[in-house]
């Protein structure tokens, strides 16, 4: 195992850990909390300071909703691209990232789904908004606001969403749309690697652009860690990726 993917690996369980951690201790303490609230309703008595304490859930239209929803969709697109590529190519090394990517981002997934069900939000955005509108809420975005070029001073590429017009496909900034996904599934050996590699790097980008969005934003504790840790493996990956297009005769995308 190369040193990038053990670093990766690391951060990931690392945030993973955490985050785990603190989403059983935040359901018990919604179900406390939840459970005095029906007790306050039938007595009128007031609320102890042990339930006070209780960590708030955010409002549907918060950065850490906005964050647990466009995430979760954008790993999703992660794990199919990562599946396609599998079954395009025999090389071993883009199987195993592929491999990870895919195990990965389907577990962080399934974490970022559990707190909107354990907030009891929904999991689409919600009034008309368009993904990622809670960035340019923020003012998440740095140098080249609602673009997904154009890097700014902290090494991201501005990607806040704001303005994004979805194009065949193309939910958010970054992610691949229908054509390129057609192209791939219909690619075979080096071109299915060098294809799959190149909209993986420009999917992280956005990915990273969207979790430091999160890191600046969120409230949530453990959904903050799990961000920056998906800043940490995903600029890894990235710089794994580059090594990877550049021993198939390829650049990665600008």
């Amino acid at each position: 195992m190369t040193g990038a993917r053990r670093g990766r690996r690391a951060a990931w369980v690392a945030a993973c850990a955490g985050a785990l951690a603190l989403l059983c201790a935040g359901a018990v303490a919604v179900a406390s909390a939840r459970g005095d609230g029906a007790r306050e309703a039938g007595e009128g008595g007031a609320t102890p300071a042990a339930h006070a304490a209780a960590p708030p859930v955010p409002a549907a239209d918060s950065a850490d909703a906005g964050f647990a929803r466009d995430m979760a969709v954008h790993h999703q697109q992660a794990v199919e691209m990562s599946f396609i590529v599998r079954d395009r190519t025999k090389d071993e090394e883009v199987r195993l990232l592929a491999y990870d990517i895919a195990n990965t981002q389907a577990n962080q997934r399934g974490m970022l789904l559990g707190w909107l069900d354990l907030w009891e939000l929904p999991k689409t955005t919600p009034g008309g908004r368009e993904p990622m509108a809670w960035m340019a809420d923020g003012h998440a975005g740095h140098a080249g606001h609602g673009t997904p070029g154009g890097p700014a001073a902290d090494g991201s590429h501005g990607t806040t969403g704001a303005g994004h017009r979805p194009a065949d496909g193309s939910l958010m900034p970054g992610m691949a749309t229908r054509a390129e996904l057609d192209r791939l599934r219909a690619a075979g050996g080096r071109d299915a690697e060098v294809r799959y590699l190149r909209l993986m790097t420009d999917h992280h980008r956005s990915g990273v652009d969207m979790a430091r969005g999160c890191v600046r934003l969120c409230t949530v504790a453990a959904e903050k860690r799990l961000a920056q840790g998906m800043v940490e493996a995903q600029r890894s990956e990235m710089d794994a990726m580059a090594e990877m297009l550049r021993a198939r005769g390829a650049e990665p995308p600008s």
